[in-house]
């Protein structure tokens, strides 16, 4: 369906404007993956797995281009609609203007990024991603948030918003797309009564577990010098 891509972005859209509107936390990154679900299920049933997983990830930018302008334009209603958005802010607020936190610091990201990815997988494994699409919502939701705030808070919000959506945090959005896609058809195949081998998508397994690597490996080595071009571009 060459339409799918439009109808994600504008149903993910219409997603924050009724979640706006409705005003309760919690249903926020279920509203969120209403719009998408539905066009992962077709692509999976007709054994696309590649088309799955790009229209998953046209879903996720849609969250971060429509996050992060909420966000950016309503801050502080973002900040009471967002989970976690206003603790991850002042967390991410704190790293930049001080160089302390967990962002900066391997000990403590990594065990978090690891249960992360964890709970994920697990809820993608037991549902058919029914539950893992919401928590990857609220996951990007926060992010957003945060950059939203950082750029509504500087005089050059573009480059603050191209700084702060850092390159880990994409690979790592991507690599969790392509898990929650590849670890839900076990499931969805069994209700909907399509075939799927999960052994059969090693391949894509590999490539978002290497991917999740390159997360750790990159945040690691990066952080505090992008730490420095974020200041720079907010005028810290």
């Amino acid at each position: 369906m060459a339409a799918a891509p439009v109808i994600i972005v504008a149903g993910t859209a219409l997603s924050y404007v009724v979640a706006a509107a409705i005003g309760v936390p919690a249903l926020v990154p279920i509203l969120n993956a209403l719009p998408a679900f539905p066009f992962m299920i077709a692509s999976l049933r007709r054994g696309q797995i590649a088309e799955a997983i790009v229209r998953m990830l046209v879903w996720a930018a849609a969250l971060a281009v429509c996050a992060t302008a909420f966000s950016y334009v309503r801050t502080a209603d973002a900040g009471r609609l967002f989970l976690h958005g206003e603790a991850y802010r002042q967390e991410m607020f704190t790293y930049l203007l001080t160089g302390a936190g967990e962002e900066g610091d391997i000990r403590r990201f990594l065990p978090m990024h690891g249960l992360h990815a964890i709970v994920f997988c697990a809820l993608a494994l037991a549902t058919g991603s029914l539950a893992a699409m919401p928590m990857g919502a609220a996951l990007m939701n926060y992010m957003a948030y945060y950059v939203g705030a950082l750029a509504a808070s500087s005089g050059h919000p573009l480059r603050v918003i191209a700084l702060a959506w850092v390159p880990w945090s994409l690979i790592r959005i991507a690599s969790f797309v392509t898990l929650g896609v590849v670890l839900a058809g076990p499931v969805l195949g069994r209700l909907l009564g399509f075939p799927y081998a999960l052994r059969d998508q090693r391949r894509w397994a590999g490539l978002a577990l290497t991917g999740l690597a390159a997360d750790v490996m990159l945040k690691w080595a990066l952080a505090h010098a992008w730490r420095e071009m974020i200041r720079s571009a907010a005028g810290w």
